[in-house]
């Protein structure tokens, strides 16, 4: 009798936690679509990515100690920063490079299109993160701090980094002679990743040697330089207004 009082509690306990773990799982990494413009499985990720420092070298011992001393000299700005960033957004990480009028909603087939690249990025960032089971800042020196929530995933390569990256390389396509500016702020970007606690300097340069592995592909795509040109059309009218 008891045993089978017991069962319809336990299967609601079950059907209670299971929806909280795909909800867990969806807010660290959103499920993506299927690929756009890379097929991931067609490169061979690892040839194109160095390893991170192995645990207890100098190099992975400079890593933490860059993060410790971020950490030390952190300011309510910094923090402010990597709070922003934290949002993995990619008309917020540049919209004042570009300027106010770049926003998702006044170019519809830009923000579609950088929906796909991204799409795309976290397919392979997915696949690259599981090649390397780095530990995160945190769970290698108790004493590190972060300012922002810890991911479950990896540590190597910086999914935020990888990303930034893509999008500076993709924003550079659309807006050759910004180019400069768009790269300056993918490093910003990236390294606030280093500031917020979550990631070491060489996760940062990792994601960052991810994304040129990405957008070389991306460029290889007939589809994509179509869909470029399709978006240089659309912001025309913009950089036009801002230049008169």
């Amino acid at each position: 009798m008891m045993r089978r009082s017991l069962f319809p509690w336990l299967m609601l306990l079950l059907g209670l936690a299971l929806p909280l773990t795909r909800a867990q799982t969806r807010e660290e990494k959103p499920a993506p679509a299927a690929a756009y413009f890379v097929q991931p499985e067609a490169v061979d990720w690892k040839a194109l990515l160095p390893a991170p420092p192995a645990p207890g070298s100098i190099a992975a011992l400079g890593d933490l100690e860059a993060v410790l001393q971020v950490q030390a000299a952190r300011t309510p700005a910094d923090v402010a920063w990597a709070k922003l960033i934290e949002q993995d957004k990619v008309f917020a990480d540049y919209g004042d490079v570009l300027g106010p009028w770049f926003e998702e909603k006044s170019l519809p087939v830009l923000a579609n299109f950088l929906s796909q690249v991204t799409a795309d990025a976290w397919l392979v960032s997915n696949r690259m993160k599981n090649l390397y089971p780095r530990l995160r800042p945190p769970a290698v020196e108790p004493t590190v701090q972060p300012c922002v929530k810890i991911p479950k995933s990896n540590s190597y390569p910086s999914g935020h980094s990888l990303r930034a990256f893509v999008w500076a390389a993709v924003l550079g396509d659309v807006f050759p002679d910004r180019q400069a500016d768009l790269f300056t702020r993918a490093h910003r970007v990236a390294w606030g990743r280093v500031i917020g606690g979550v990631h070491f300097p060489s996760d940062v340069a990792g994601g960052r040697v991810a994304a040129q592995a990405i957008v070389a592909e991306l460029r290889k795509s007939p589809a994509y330089r179509a869909e470029v040109e399709q978006c240089r059309a659309e912001v025309a009218p913009f950089l036009l207004k801002k230049a008169a």
